[in-house]
């Protein structure tokens, strides 16, 4: 997570970001050397619907990487990057799965 916490390199200088989180032993872990420019907001314990990607990893695992025996690292790897590769090319798929109408009605 330090490592993904590198990011902060990307934030334009005079800016802030804020990260949301799920509440993953990694993403909370007193370990972390969380950058200036970096706040982290972790999301209330089993909330699916205020955490959408939660939705997009159920669909990819759902229709392309449950049911498999993997035979390596590098196999796993392998077919995640495929599984991800054919969700980026559904954009309105992954519109639909992230929708939440309720955060439309204000």
């Amino acid at each position: 997570m330090n490592e993904h916490l590198e990011i902060s390199q990307a934030v334009a200088p005079g800016t802030h970001a804020v990260l949301l989180l799920d509440q993953a032993g990694w993403h909370v872990s007193r370990k972390l050397q969380v950058p200036a420019n970096i706040t982290l907001l972790p999301l209330p314990a089993k909330a699916p619907e205020l955490n959408p990607v939660e939705n997009i990893w159920q669909y990819m695992r759902e229709n392309w990487l449950s049911n498999r025996i993997f035979t390596s690292y590098s196999d796993i790897l392998d077919h995640c990057c495929e599984a991800w590769n054919k969700l980026a090319d559904q954009p309105w798929t992954i519109m639909s799965i992230g929708l939440r109408d309720w955060a439309h009605q204000f």
